[in-house]
């Protein structure tokens, strides 16, 4: 029994030129780990709807969160921590409270990742 291979070559035929150009472009292991971390951050629907929180509202206490995505305190704090971890949110402290915000690198991601392109080329 013939085992089909229809995702790959036959043969080798590579374009060695054309190869290496692409793999000259191609960035470094350390921006595609960043970027790796921020992908799977927005992977999570419940961050992800936070992070559209935090688009909308701009500047949120986690209390704010919580209320706006409908989810508990502790829940919204363990996402908002991962999303800082993962450089897409950033928090500053107002007294006693704690002040989250999108990252401008969020602000560029959260669109694309919500399926929004035009307003980034547009905006």
């Amino acid at each position: 029994m013939a085992v089909e291979r229809g995702d790959a070559c036959d043969l080798l035929c590579l374009d060695l030129p054309h190869a290496e150009e692409i793999r000259a472009g191609l960035p470094a292991l350390p921006a595609v780990e960043t970027a790796a971390v921020a992908a799977r951050a927005l992977g999570d629907p419940t961050r992800l709807t936070i992070a559209a929180a935090l688009q909308a509202g701009g500047e949120l206490c986690v209390c704010d969160v919580s209320w706006v995505v409908g989810q508990a305190q502790n829940l919204v704090s363990h996402h908002l921590r991962q999303l800082k971890i993962a450089g897409l949110v950033s928090a500053r402290r107002d007294g006693r409270l704690v002040m989250y915000a999108l990252t401008p690198r969020a602000r560029v991601l959260l669109p694309v990742v919500l399926g929004e392109t035009a307003a980034v080329v547009e905006g």
